[in-house]
């Protein structure tokens, strides 16, 4: 059954004035959702099939952008990801009432306010590539995770809060940037003891000791998120 006909103008101005801000799309992220909009509910297709290259030639930019993009839309829910394979991928364009309404449910079954992307990201294995990786060291901001030194991008490592030795998993609730001294230093050591023992050595002060155990906290809560920049939704659009 063909998709009932749409309000072009009414979906132009709710893209506009709700979807877009609520959720902080790129103006790269617009384009495209814009040009596949144009290209499927216009035509009277709730779905399309396309390919990167295809898509970042219309929009005069890299693939791998495009590819960003992309998967940041299929993130947000504005894209449904169907099916990808050598044909390209597969999308439903979602218009912004059902986009809003897919949100809301997810949001009522909860009964939180989940942030975008919760469930994906907890499902995620951050060692598995490089962007993953590089999310969890953006997230401290150069900075170690335990003594709160100052770290060049070339002597950081990742390490596992529990120890994979103990059942600890490779999630982004588990995985904190820190120096190569720390991460030597700590080895199989439950954090909180080792964050004890950096205070003892005066590597870390009182009001620091008690700010690091909050955020091993927030940290297993789920509250210190990494921006996933290009690997939102792994695996969907590699």
């Amino acid at each position: 059954m063909k998709p009932k006909q749409i309000d072009a103008v009414q979906v132009c101005k709710e893209f506009e004035d709700l979807l877009a801000p609520r959720l902080k799309l790129s103006a790269l992220e617009r384009a495209i959702y814009s040009h596949l909009f144009r290209h499927s509910r216009l035509e009277g297709k709730s779905r399309l099939r396309f390919s990167i290259l295809w898509l970042a030639n219309h929009m005069g930019v890299k693939g791998r952008s495009v590819r960003t993009a992309v998967r940041r839309l299929i993130h947000k829910g504005a894209l449904r990801l169907i099916e990808r394979s050598n044909l390209g991928h597969l999308v439903e364009v979602r218009l912004p009432g059902e986009v809003c309404v897919q949100r809301a449910s997810r949001t009522e079954a909860s009964g939180q306010d989940t942030l975008p992307g919760a469930a994906i990201l907890d499902e995620m294995d951050f060692m598995r590539a490089r962007d993953l990786r590089q999310a969890i060291h953006a997230r401290e901001g150069s900075v170690c995770f335990y003594c709160l030194r100052q770290i060049p991008s070339r002597a950081h490592c990742l390490d596992h809060v529990v120890p994979q030795a103990a059942g600890g998993s490779n999630s982004y609730r588990n995985l904190v940037s820190c120096c190569l001294d720390c991460n030597s230093q700590k080895s199989n050591r439950p954090a909180e003891d080792f964050l004890r023992e950096l205070y003892r050595e005066r590597r870390l002060s009182a009001a620091e000791l008690d700010g690091r155990l909050r955020a091993l906290k927030d940290l297993a809560a789920g509250k210190l998120r990494p921006q996933v920049l290009s690997g939102e939704d792994a695996g969907c659009c590699d």
